[in-house]
C-alpha cells in the first residue's frame, strides 16, 4: 500500500530574531552570528523540524513582511520568536496582528553562565533578553497573541523537548489545514455526540468534510482487477497469521479476497481526491458486501484518519495524530470505551471497535481472521486480532459544545488482559486510566467528552495541549493530579471563558 505522507521532512519553523538598529553594526553583527548558534544548537537536538534562520528583524515593515511570507509558505509550520537584545514592542505590533501561523516565543540567551569577570556595558548592550524579551511578552499579551512560551538555554534538553513538543503540534495543525475528510454515508442514526458543525470545523481547524454516497465506493469496489486482488493477498500471508480458512483453498478466501478488494478501492478513492480520512457506518453499506474491517486498519497504519459511524471528528484527530507522531515508536488509532473491570484496586477498561483498531498500536503480528459482525446485516467481515502493546498512552475525544470544539484528554497506562481473550475476535486494548477509574470516567462524563477517541501510544498530552492551544480550542486534562472538584470548577470557568471570549 502506498502510504500517505506523515513525514515532518517537508516542513520547516522559521527563526526570527528581534533587535533594532540603535546598536551598530558590530552589535548587530553578533546578533546574528550568536542567533545563528541558537539554531544550530535547536537543529541538533530532538526537535523533529527543520528551523531555518532568518535575519535579523529591526523595524516594523520588515517584521510586517516576514509574517507575510510566513503565511504565504505551505513549508512553513511556524515561528521561533527570540528577543535577542531590546526590541521595541511597536515594531511588533503589524507583524504580529498579520502573523496566521503557530508562534513560540523562546526566552533564552546565548550564554548558560554568565562570564562575571569580563561583564561591561558593551555586553549588557548585546545580552538583553532578560528585558526584552518581557517587552516583546508584553506586546504579545497586548494583542492577545497565543503563542507557547519556553524558558531556558537550549542546551538544556529539557527546553529543546517543549520545543520539540510544539513543533509536532505545529505539524499537526498545518496537517488538518490541508485535510480533505471523505465520508462514506452519513453518522449512525440518532447518535448526538458523532454529529458536528462542518462549516464551523473548517473556520477553527481548516478541515473539509464533505459526503460521498457509498454506492459510489462500490463502483470502485467492483472495478478492482483480480491481478491485484492476487497481489495483495500474498502481501497479507505474508504479512499476518492467517487463518487456515481465509488462505488460498481456504472455505471462506473469498472472503479474504473481497477485504483486499475494498483497500484497493477505497486506497484509490481517497488518493484520486486527494482525502487524507474517511468514515464509514455500518447502517450505510450500500452495495458493499462487508462493513470496511481490514481495510480500514490497514489504511490507518498508512497514515489515513478514520471515524466509525460516521464520526468525522475522531477522522480528524486520527490523522492530527498521525503526523504529530511522525518518527516515534509506537501508533495512533481509533479507539472506543467498551467495558470496565471494577474489581476494587484493579480497575481497567476494556477499548476496542466493531472492527477498526489499527495496528500501529502494536509490535506483534496480528492475527488475520473472519466472524460474524452481529449488526449490520451484512457478509462476516475480515479484520486483524491483536492485543495493543503495553506502555503510556493518550485518548482523546473531540465534542461539539455548540459555541466551541472541546478536546478530552485522558493519560492512560496501556496494560496486558488479566486473561487471554479468545472469544472476543477483534484488536484490542486494556488501559488504567489516569489519575483512577472513578475520577477518570466522571471527569469524562462531565465533561460531555464522546465514546469515540483517538488513543495515541507516540505522543501524549502535552502535545494534544499544544495542538489545542495553537486551535484556540479548549482542551481539558485528566492526569495524576486531577480531582474532581478541581474539573468540574475548571468545566465551570471554562464555561463563562468561552462564551465572553466569542464576545471579545
Amino acid at each position: 500500500m502506498t502510504a500517505l505522507n506523515t513525514s515532518l521532512d517537508e516542513y520547516e519553523i522559521w527563526f526570527l530574531t528581534g533587535s533594532q538598529d540603535l546598536y551598530g553594526e558590530e552589535t548587530l553583527r553578533q546578533v546574528a552570528e550568536q542567533s545563528q548558534q541558537i539554531v544550530k544548537l535547536i537543529d541538533s537536538s530532538d526537535v523533529p523540524v527543520k528551523v531555518v534562520w532568518k535575519p535579523t528583524l529591526k523595524d516594523s515593515a520588515s517584521i510586517r513582511r516576514m509574517a507575510l511570507e510566513a503565511n504565504a509558505s505551505d513549508r512553513t509550520i511556524g515561528v521561533i520568536a527570540w528577543m535577542h537584545t531590546f526590541s521595541p514592542a511597536k515594531m511588533w505590533i503589524a507583524g504580529l496582528d498579520t502573523l496566521r501561523k503557530p508562534l513560540l516565543h523562546l526566552h533564552t540567551q546565548i550564554n548558560v553562565e554568565l562570564p562575571w569577570a569580563d561583564i561591561d556595558f558593551d555586553f549588557m548592550n548585546l545580552n538583553q533578553a532578560a528585558h526584552g524579551d518581557r517587552e516583546f511578552g508584553y506586546i504579545q499579551t497586548r494583542l492577545s497573541v497565543a503563542r507557547k512560551t519556553v524558558v531556558g538555554h537550549v542546551s538544556n534538553p529539557a527546553v529543546t523537548a517543549q520545543i520539540a513538543t510544539w513543533s509536532r503540534a505545529a505539524a499537526g495543525w498545518a496537517a488538518v489545514h490541508e485535510l480533505k475528510v471523505a465520508r462514506f454515508g452519513d453518522n449512525m442514526r440518532n447518535v448526538a455526540v458523532t454529529e458536528g458543525d462542518k462549516t464551523e470545523a473548517e473556520l477553527r481547524f481548516g478541515v473539509s468534510i464533505n459526503t460521498w454516497g457509498v454506492n459510489e465506493l462500490v463502483e470502485v469496489v467492483e472495478a478492482q482487477s483480480e491481478a491485484d486482488i492476487d497481489a495483495l493477498v500474498e502481501e497479507y500471508e505474508a504479512t499476518y497469521d492467517v487463518v487456515p480458512e481465509l488462505r488460498r483453498g481456504g472455505d471462506r478466501h473469498e472472503s479474504l479476497r473481497y477485504g483486499a478488494r475494498q483497500e484497493l478501492a477505497l486506497l484509490s478513492f481517497l488518493e484520486g481526491g486527494s482525502f487524507g480520512a474517511f468514515t464509514t457506518t455500518f447502517e450505510d453499506l450500500g452495495g458493499l458486501r462487508q462493513l470496511p474491517g481490514l481495510a480500514v486498519q490497514r489504511l490507518m497504519a498508512a497514515g489515513y484518519g478514520f471515524g466509525a459511524e460516521g464520526d468525522w471528528k475522531t477522522a480528524v484527530l486520527v490523522r492530527a495524530a498521525k503526523v504529530m507522531g511522525a518518527g516515534l515508536p509506537g501508533g495512533a488509532s481509533l479507539m472506543e470505551d467498551y467495558t470496565y473491570h471494577l474489581v476494587p484496586g484493579e480497575e481497567k477498561i476494556l477499548g476496542a471497535h466493531m472492527l477498526e483498531i489499527c495496528p500501529t498500536l502494536t509490535t506483534s503480528k496480528p492475527t488475520l481472521e473472519v466472524h460474524p459482525l452481529g449488526i449490520g446485516g451484512k457478509e462476516d467481515p475480515v479484520r486483524l486480532v491483536f492485543d495493543t502493546d503495553s506502555g503510556d498512552a493518550v485518548v482523546v475525544a473531540m465534542s461539539d459544545m455548540r459555541d466551541r470544539f472541546r478536546l478530552t484528554a485522558n493519560a492512560v497506562e496501556v496494560v496486558p488482559p488479566d486473561a487471554p481473550l479468545p472469544n472476543l475476535p477483534v484488536a484490542r486494548a486494556v488501559w488504567k486510566p489516569q489519575p483512577d477509574l472513578a475520577t477518570s470516567a466522571a471527569a469524562w462524563l462531565s465533561a460531555g467528552a464522546a465514546h469515540h477517541t483517538v488513543m495515541s501510544t507516540a505522543v501524549g498530552l502535552d502535545v494534544f495541549e499544544d495542538f489545542a492551544d495553537i486551535a484556540g480550542t479548549e482542551l481539558l486534562r485528566i492526569d495524576s493530579t486531577t480531582t474532581l472538584r478541581e474539573f468540574q470548577r475548571e468545566l465551570r470557568w471554562n464555561a463563562a471563558y468561552y462564551r465572553l471570549a466569542q464576545k471579545l
